[in-house]
């Protein structure tokens, strides 16, 4: 299985990266960023922290289903997986980005 992150650009001009495997499943979605430069570190802050399982909180929606932060070594926020019904699924996603979380393969989907 191949994994990627892809570099992409939202509205109001904000950069964010997601972590795919597969080609097309989205398994980590990071924050907004107000340069690409900063979402480039975020995937550099992945990369060195998917590996440490402390580095993980699992967290529940008000609608009951479950979902997972990795953070960086400062606390903050890299990224958030997608959402899950069962407690063995959301273990399954991190054990995911722990595999594939290191990849150096990165696409910029940006067009600058």
């Amino acid at each position: 299985m191949t994994s990627t992150f892809e570099i992409k650009k939202a509205h109001g001009a904000k950069f964010f990266f997601q972590l795919k495997i597969a080609e097309d499943k989205v398994i980590l979605t990071s924050e907004l960023y107000k340069q690409k430069a900063s979402s480039q570190n975020g995937i550099t802050s992945v990369q060195k922290n998917s590996y440490d399982s402390s580095k993980y909180s699992r967290l529940r929606r008000k609608n009951g289903k479950l979902y997972f932060t990795l953070k960086a070594a400062n606390y903050q926020v890299i990224g958030t997986s997608e959402l899950y019904n069962t407690e063995e699924e959301r273990e399954e996603g991190i054990k995911l980005i722990m595999k594939y979380g290191s990849t150096t393969t990165i696409k910029d989907l940006t067009k600058e």
